[in-house]
């Protein structure tokens, strides 16, 4: 009896070790067919997107050559189909990268000339390559090396064309070669989906980064809770608000928000650090892009707020870019909220 018991558990063991064995093979055949398929959906995305802004560029340029765009009302018209193409398509349609555009097509011309294993962020840093040898060469080594964006930014930068035109042994040129594939590299076509050109022309909503701290996020829900209450015009635009600086250099505004009475953005930036002059500048840098690529010719100036929770307490510095100061004083303080306003909203958080 006992041996018919052990036989029918073995027995049982048996087939509960064949049923993995199946589950385990059908599971890496179907894991298989979704990695393919996903990378074919993800490079079939990034094609259309590349070709889509290839179009764009085109209408521009036969525009202007056309004479429908005049060179002295150049800027206002992209300004104003800026504005038009953001309205109706979202986000991804800005001055600076409708000049992007603009200038792919006249780097490339032919589409068919194109990488499919090229994104929109890597041409965005190869249509500034003047020479069209080095460009080439950038290309290439983008194809075979699989650089990701950011290797391709520290290898422009750190003159690797150059260094090997300098180099007169091909044992130097080798060890350049070897030196220029370290780093970080675009080994995963996953990699593609998580650049925000990407998630712009889809529609979808990026993946932001996310706070540091949940006193960060905290400190972020109760200053636009508070902004919002005051009733003095504030609308929430959002927070983490991507701006894109020099072609691919992405940056996120904590808060922002549009006074309606002013007809100004206020952008908040929020430091777990004490005051630093390099914060200021930062500012100013969002400022001057908001006044630039966001608001309209009706807008009043751009302006930021920096609070700063250090050892030393809160301290809180307005930027005003290239706000004077009499106009700041006579109007714009009506409707934003003092320092010691702010400051103790602040402090009630950290308390």
């Amino acid at each position: 009896m006992n041996k018919i018991k052990k036989g029918e558990k073995l027995m049982q063991m048996n087939a509960i070790k064949d049923n993995e064995q199946v589950i385990s093979g059908m599971y890496n055949e179907i894991a298989n067919i979704i990695t393919t398929n996903k990378t074919k959906a993800i490079y079939q995305i990034n094609n259309i997107l590349v070709k889509n802004n290839f179009m764009i560029g085109k209408v521009i340029v036969e525009n202007e050559q056309n004479g429908n765009i005049r060179a002295e009302y150049g800027k206002e018209i992209l300004n104003k189909l800026s504005k038009k193409l953001t309205n109706n398509f979202g986000t991804g349609y800005s001055r600076s990268n409708l000049q992007n555009m603009r200038l792919f097509y006249n780097k490339y011309k032919n589409c068919q000339t194109l990488s499919s294993n090229l994104s929109w962020s890597h041409y965005c840093y190869l249509i500034y390559i003047e020479d069209d040898d080095e460009r080439k060469f950038y290309e290439n080594e983008c194809i075979n090396s699989k650089w990701s964006v950011r290797e391709l930014k520290r290898q422009i930068d750190s003159l690797l064309f150059q260094r090997l035109l300098l180099s007169d042994r091909k044992l130097n040129k080798q060890k350049v070669l070897e030196l220029s594939k370290k780093g970080q590299t675009i080994a995963k076509p996953m990699d593609i989906l998580k650049d925000p050109y990407v998630f712009e022309f889809l529609g979808i909503k990026e993946n932001k980064p996310l706070l540091e701290s949940d006193l960060e996020q905290k400190l972020v829900n109760h200053l636009s809770a508070f902004l919002m209450e005051l009733g003095k015009g504030f609308m929430y635009v959002g927070n983490q608000v991507r701006i894109t600086l020099d072609n691919n250099i992405h940056y996120y505004v904590d808060l922002v928000f549009y006074n309606k009475i002013l007809r100004s953005y206020v952008l908040i930036d929020l430091k777990m650090d004490d005051m630093k002059p390099e914060y200021a500048g930062q500012m100013n840098m969002y400022i001057n892009y908001y006044n630039k690529e966001v608001k309209d010719e009706f807008d009043n100036e751009t302006i930021g707020i920096i609070l700063c929770t250090g050892k030393k307490g809160v301290t809180m510095e307005y930027a005003l870019g290239g706000l004077s100061n009499n106009i700041f004083a006579s109007t714009y303080t009506y409707y934003i909220p003092n320092k010691e306003e702010l400051i103790n909203e602040i402090e009630k958080i950290m308390h």
